[in-house]
């Protein structure tokens, strides 16, 4: 086992442990009894460590608070078409609420609209729809998020440098907000330029494809950031196997183990960590106070961080590598 891998696992290890030893208690005016409701939850795509983490916090509260969940997505993030037709399918089986981690702001709007004049309360988790209909927002500050990772991207690479972005899908409103934040920070500095925005398509391969054609188009660029797991993980892979591994800076999103692997070989300097346990637990317990027809917030904000080799070990940090709710 090399020096990198016994360091991750034992950051594993320590998550484990924390996660076994919290616990989370029922709001007081929840029923947790009787017949279970049905929640289904709709996300982006049905792999990658970050939507598995958001399923696993999502049925830690199904049983807490009585609730059949359903989990769907379709195989790719750009099948939009796939996550309307789930929609409708929830609809259509008569839901008691549906989570929803829209794929496109827009093209997703009709179909919530839809579900909301059936009396089916809709909780947007991860990535917005607009849709005024919608209960609350459970999920990270996007825009804020990528303000994090321009200011360490600066910080890296200097006030005169070329930075390349590689983006997943054109339209989420996630990533939409992470490249506007990302590009309102640089636009502090006059000397920053982005010379390439790419857009991968939540696909290993063509962001690796990306990647190389942004290293050979632009053999001077300084630094680049990847705004989700997929694009991480195939930036960051290309990136080694080029030999462009810390001579251009990477900064990240998400924590998947590949990720963190990356950053302890110094391909990766920094990454962008969500909170996707929280995101999946938070959003079934509105769920569940949406159907009581108690007020909930407009949103919840469940937070981001800046993750690095001198912070990852910190025990509050692991807690949010390997998210939990307290």
């Amino acid at each position: 086992m090399s020096l990198s891998q016994g360091i991750v696992r034992a950051a594993l290890l320590l998550a484990i442990l924390l996660l076994t030893g919290s616990c989370s208690s029922s709001p007081p005016n929840l029923r947790t009894s009787g017949k279970p409701r049905t929640i289904d939850m709709i996300v982006k795509m049905n792999h990658g460590d970050y939507w598995n983490t958001v399923k696993m916090g999502a049925e830690v509260a199904a049983k807490e608070f009585n609730v059949q969940l359903t989990f769907k997505a379709p195989d790719n993030e750009s099948d939009i078409g796939g996550q309307i037709q789930l929609m409708d399918q929830s609809i259509q089986n008569k839901a008691d609420a549906i989570i929803l981690s829209a794929s496109d702001y827009m093209k997703l709007a009709q179909v919530t609209d839809r579900a909301a004049y059936y009396k089916i309360p809709v909780i947007s988790m991860d990535s917005e729809v607009a849709s005024a209909r919608v209960k609350t927002f459970v999920g990270t500050n996007n825009y804020e998020a990528g303000q994090k990772a321009a200011e360490r991207m600066v910080a890296l690479t200097g006030t005169n440098s070329r930075i390349g972005v590689m983006n997943f899908v054109q339209g989420s409103k996630n990533g939409d907000e992470r490249e506007e934040g990302f590009m309102d920070y640089i636009a502090r500095f006059p000397g920053v330029q982005v010379v390439a925005v790419e857009y991968c398509q939540s696909n290993e391969q063509l962001a690796r494809e990306l990647t190389r054609k942004m290293l050979n188009e632009h053999p001077d660029i300084n630094g680049i950031v990847a705004l989700n797991e997929v694009a991480s993980i195939g930036t960051g892979e290309e990136m080694q196997k080029l030999g462009a591994g810390g001579r251009v800076k990477l900064i990240t999103f998400d924590s998947p183990a590949k990720v963190m692997e990356l950053l302890q070989e110094g391909i990766v300097q920094a990454t962008v960590i969500q909170n996707p346990f929280n995101n999946g637990y938070l959003a079934v317990q509105y769920a569940v106070e949406a159907m009581e027809g108690l007020d909930v917030p407009e949103r919840i904000d469940t937070k981001s961080k800046i993750i690095d080799l001198d912070n990852m070990l910190w025990p509050d940090n692991q807690k949010q590598l390997f998210p939990f709710v307290r």
